[in-house]
């Protein structure tokens, strides 16, 4: 061979990452910052996901800035969502799945919330359940969690699972990954911006 692929650094195979665009995939969903859609990642899959790979295998992906819109709701505020790149999903899924099967174990039996393999149908037959021995109910909802959560105690409470150096890499990334406003980006101290490269053919889905 004249070219030799080099020993990458951090154990990511190429089945996880098309298996997570798999997913991806099934869930749908629209595009990012670089309006590039799920269809024409799937049209061009070796192009796209290769890059995703040789990336996160090697240590040297960086996500690219979360899409911001903003969900109106019924009392007339907005509910703001953010909307990473396609590929930016696929690459969180590839740690999701490594994650999940870490920390699946330790959720309470009457966790069904973004678990595998559960539904609220389930969630509601344990509803059931508990309203026949318990007399009474706990209802909690912490304000804009996800917005002010901490940073640093997310990253100590992720080293109580796992010390898998390439999940906190990644993890990390992503918390300081910059938001793209209707008007202006917001970004943390420590991430560089780099050009996004628009593909104009792309519509915005």
């Amino acid at each position: 061979m004249i070219f030799e692929e080099k020993q990458k650094s951090q154990p990511i195979e190429k089945r996880q990452v098309w298996e997570a665009f798999q997913k991806v995939k099934k869930n749908g969903g629209a595009s990012g910052v670089d309006k590039m859609s799920i269809a024409k990642v799937s049209a061009h899959a070796r192009k796209y996901l290769y890059p995703i790979w040789n990336r996160m295998a090697s240590g040297s992906y960086f996500p690219h800035p979360v899409r911001e819109v903003e969900i109106p709701k019924a009392d007339g505020r907005v509910r703001k969502l953010g909307i990473p790149t396609v590929l930016d999903r696929t690459a969180q899924m590839v740690i999701r799945e490594e994650l999940e099967a870490i920390v699946d174990k330790h959720f309470s039996a009457s966790s069904f919330g973004y678990r595998p393999n559960k539904s609220a149908h389930q969630a509601i037959k344990q509803c059931r359940e508990n309203c026949m021995k318990l007399d009474w109910a706990i209802d909690l909802d912490i304000k804009s969690f996800f917005d002010e959560i901490d940073h640093e105690l997310m990253m100590k409470a992720l080293s109580q699972f796992t010390d898998k150096k390439h999940i906190h890499l990644y993890v990390q990334r992503w918390l300081e990954a910059p938001i793209q406003k209707k008007n202006f980006w917001q970004a943390h101290d420590s991430y560089y911006l780099l050009p996004i490269k628009v593909d104009s053919s792309d519509a915005p889905v």
